[in-house]
């Protein structure tokens, strides 16, 4: 069996031509050293008939660069990070590079650790979605130089890149959907977390409801630690259903949130509409397969994805280019959990 690695001069050889005229063309250079379209075609034909694998190694050693990023994202079991994987990977093939990914689980310590270990395989960037307590993180990144993209999550007293959703016009469009469905004592489920797209969702929930005379009942927000999520919902719910002016809505700040409290939901015997009507960030297969589709706010995930591709792939091209921070806007798609109160006898 030859196992013997094709080089340039082999395909050269065969060829009749230069070595440094098979580089050209296999880095796709033709038309820098005006080659001819014909022996250009030969040299391609030839190196896949030989099978050539180009030398990755070699290739960063020359140019100092490795053409992988690394993406740092908060919680793979999630959906929409699954998701937004996938488009980062896509996107940043179409350039010809390669993604390593990570999940931080939701913790600094692994996110710490994911960071140096790409570091160190020498990526050429990041695009980080970034977990709470992560802030020396991207300062460590930024006093080093290297290039990142913060996506989904941003620090509003960090000066950085960023892509990202309005979170609060989001939570503000879902708590103003409810109040104009007829929804007088709506409640929010977050996590209790200091980031600021969280904080965002607090506020536009909150605003949604001052703008509309509503007075907040304290007992109808609830912040939950992601470490307890399945414990603490459970609690949470409890306590919104059960005091004098118990809650005819729930707006999840998560998805998975969402699923957690619609398990509960279902154990309780609860039926949504007409006991509890559901509005829920984050788009999932599960929304349509449960048995009252859930009312959701899209968050423009491709978007997301591929935006943070070129802003990344723009500040490796050009390490003076300007920041830029970019916020996109969520859509409410509607669906019967969140039907009009007045519509409930008639369905």
């Amino acid at each position: 069996m030859n196992t013997k690695k094709i080089s340039l001069k082999d395909i050269a050889v065969k060829a009749g031509v230069s070595t440094a005229l098979v580089s050209y063309v296999l880095n796709g250079k033709e038309k820098e050293s005006r080659v001819g379209q014909e022996i250009a075609k030969k040299i391609k034909e030839i190196a896949s008939e030989l099978n050539y694998q180009p030398n990755h190694l070699a290739k960063s050693l020359r140019s100092g660069k490795t053409h992988t990023i690394g993406l740092v994202i908060a919680d793979i079991s999630n959906p929409f990070f699954a998701n937004i994987a996938r488009v980062v990977e896509d996107e940043a093939k179409k350039s010809g590079y390669t993604v390593i990914i990570g999940s931080s689980d939701e913790k600094a310590e692994k996110a710490w650790d994911l960071l140096n270990v790409l570091i160190n395989r020498q990526v050429d960037g990041f695009i980080i979605v970034s977990s709470e307590h992560s802030e020396s993180h991207i300062r460590h990144l930024k006093e080093r130089n290297i290039p990142f993209v913060l996506l989904d999550r941003h620090f509003p007293d960090l000066q950085t890149d960023f892509v990202a959703t309005n979170n609060y016009k989001a939570s503000y469009d879902a708590g103003v959907h409810l109040v104009e469905g007829g929804y007088e004592h709506i409640g929010l489920i977050a996590y209790k977390s200091d980031m600021y797209h969280m904080r965002e969702r607090i506020r536009g929930y909150r605003q949604a409801l001052k703008d509309h005379h509503f007075d907040l009942n304290p007992n109808w927000l609830k912040e939950v630690r992601f470490e307890n999520i399945e414990k603490e919902v459970k609690i949470a719910i409890d306590e919104m259903i059960s005091s004098k002016d118990k809650v005819d809505s729930i707006i999840f700040a998560t998805y998975g949130l969402a699923i957690n409290g619609l398990k509960y939901i279902n154990e309780l015997k609860l039926k949504v509409p007409s006991d509890l009507a559901i509005v829920s960030f984050g788009q999932a297969e599960v929304f349509d397969l449960y048995y009252c589709p859930i009312t959701y706010l899209k968050q423009p995930l491709e978007m997301l994805g591929k935006t943070s591709v070129e802003l990344l792939l723009e500040k490796l091209k050009n390490p003076d280019v300007g920041m830029k921070q970019i916020l996109m806007e969520a859509k409410l798609i509607v669906r019967d959990s969140s039907m009009a109160r007045s519509l409930h006898k008639i369905s």
